[in-house]
């Protein structure tokens, strides 16, 4: 409480902004959240969002107010600026899958099917405001399909998202099919009362300038992310590496094929 005292020393950001969620929030911002700056917005996004504890200690661990708004986009040539604004406020960069475990070949179908086992952790880090439509979406277009990996509908950009997920680094390509892909939503799905659709092309990691190089031309709202499924530090060397997974399975099947000899 001294700390609190000490640090808020406003009394109408106090009153405004700290008042109004717990007191065990605040504890959690005054430990781990020095920049006022920095911990004002946490204390807005856990109003406008409801966080609880556990959600709030995550958002901060994993960096969000770092990440928020830094995505590779030409949102600000493609969309209005009210919709621009805000969507560029929305995407991530990157993305933090810490809830996922992968091999380090995935693929592309690898990961899309490990974030919709984990629907939830993956809603909870695209952050609030999307709906999930489907996976695999379906698109004919003259005779030929076309499958996009993951469908969401935005309820506060009030559009359609499409998600391309890629295991590689970007490339330039990547942006024409995504450009295709949000040509069709449009066409195809998207309501007279909807916003253009926007696509998120999803890779394990990308250089700026050849994204930035990529999508400057491109008539359609196409933003490049990068995504990380790294444990965060604190487990890292509390859970057991691959080698010693590995051992522990060699172990256990010399352990079994010894019980089965000498049951024979």
């Amino acid at each position: 409480m001294r700390a609190f005292a000490e640090d808020w020393t406003d009394e109408q950001i106090v009153q405004q902004v700290a008042a109004q969620i717990p007191w065990f929030h605040n504890c959690i911002l005054l430990d781990k959240v020095k920049p006022k700056p920095e911990r004002i917005w946490y204390i807005q996004e856990t109003i406008t969002n409801g966080w609880s504890r556990a959600v709030l200690k995550h958002q901060i661990e994993t960096k969000l107010y770092q990440r928020q708004g830094k995505t590779i986009t030409n949102f600000d040539l493609t969309l209005p600026q009210s919709q621009s604004d805000l969507a560029q406020q929305l995407i991530k960069d990157p993305y933090t899958f810490d809830f996922l475990t992968l091999a380090q070949k995935a693929q592309e179908r690898d990961l899309e099917k490990a974030l919709l086992e984990r629907i939830r952790s993956f809603l909870l880090e695209l952050g609030t405001g999307f709906a999930f439509v489907d996976s695999q979406y379906h698109l004919e277009v003259c005779g030929d399909d076309f499958y996009i990996d993951l469908l969401f509908y935005h309820m506060k950009l009030r559009c359609y998202i499409v998600i391309d997920l890629k295991t590689t680094n970007f490339k330039p390509e990547y942006s024409g099919k995504m450009s295709f892909y949000v040509s069709v939503v449009d066409d195809l799905l998207r309501h007279p009362d909807d916003k253009p659709t926007i696509g998120i092309i999803l890779c394990k990691s990308r250089n700026q300038i050849v994204a930035e190089y990529a999508l400057r031309d491109v008539n359609k709202p196409i933003a490049v992310s990068q995504y990380k499924h790294e444990l965060p530090a604190s487990l890292q060397n509390v859970l057991p590496s691959i080698e010693q997974l590995e051992a522990e399975l060699t172990m256990v099947e010399m352990i079994e094929t010894e019980s089965s000899d000498l049951s024979d």
